[in-house]
């Protein structure tokens, strides 16, 4: 069994060795339990400045962590390739919260934008190459950040758009099919917000770039969500790419068993915050 995991924990030992990580970074300010952990680059050239990437964990809105599987591998493959990572908490329709949680929790994706532009010179950030990724939830939460504008900004000053986003099987389809515990409604008391929260009202031609990725195997989010959102995009002529991935189960990561994702998700985050 030791001869067994031994090259496990060497390859762990040498991820851990050429990034840095900043734990339960407070990016929400006084009175919110929620916090970030961040993933960065080991070493720091003089004068560079690494482009950012919000990583946004799923679980239905309303459970997951920062620190899941899924967003320690996005986050370590982001500082292994010349990116500034940041994993949110963000606020959870728990049962010990009563309240709806739309549209903070959108807020809170969109408030994480903010700090790291406030943070870019610490951090050594481009605060022009903001780009976004998640996965299930966080995927819809992803594709909200990178398609909504002003109008579901979090109240205060600065910037909140990204150039680019990444969904991992958001769920989209399930704003007219199912009554979700964010809204604490029902879809017939409150069809406006489940229309808000549907990423496919916020598509125009002006929108960043969203890279879509969905498994074939996918038995929690169909991937005809999926594919109703590229269908919207493409109505309007906004940059989309939609990837299926065949036998890919739901909460895949970037190295799932079917396909390596990571030449790929970086290839389009390379083109769209590192090219010139």
């Amino acid at each position: 069994m030791k001869r067994l995991l031994l090259p496990f924990l060497l390859a762990s030992v040498a991820a851990a060795a050429d990034i840095r990580t900043e734990h339960d970074v407070d990016y929400l300010g006084a009175g919110r339990a929620e916090k970030a952990d961040l993933y960065l680059p080991a070493e720091v050239p003089p004068g560079q400045k690494f482009p950012a990437v919000l990583i946004i964990h799923g679980g239905g809105w309303i459970g997951g962590d920062k620190r899941a599987a899924r967003e320690i591998n996005i986050g370590t493959t982001l500082a292994q390739n010349g990116y500034v990572g940041m994993s949110i908490n963000y606020l959870l329709a728990k049962a010990d919260h009563p309240g709806p949680t739309w549209p903070q929790n959108l807020h809170d994706c969109k408030t994480a934008v903010r700090w790291l532009r406030a943070n870019a010179e610490r951090l050594n950030i481009d605060p022009e190459r903001i780009g976004v990724i998640g996965g299930s939830a966080g995927g819809h939460l992803a594709a909200m950040v990178g398609l909504t504008g002003p109008e579901l900004d979090p109240p205060g000053q600065g910037d909140c758009r990204v150039r680019c986003a990444v969904n991992l099987y958001g769920p989209v389809l399930w704003f007219e099919q199912r009554d979700l515990p964010m809204f604490r409604q029902t879809r017939a008391e409150a069809p406006e917000l489940y229309r808000q929260a549907d990423p496919r009202t916020h598509v125009d031609k002006d929108d960043p770039p969203l890279l879509i990725l969905h498994g074939t195997a996918d038995k929690t989010v169909a991937v005809a969500d999926s594919e109703a959102l590229a269908a919207a995009l493409k109505s309007v002529g906004a940059p989309h790419e939609l990837v299926i991935i065949p036998d890919a189960p739901h909460t895949f990561h970037l190295q799932p068993a079917q396909r390596d994702l990571r030449p790929l998700v970086l290839g389009f985050f390379d083109r769209y915050l590192k090219a010139k």
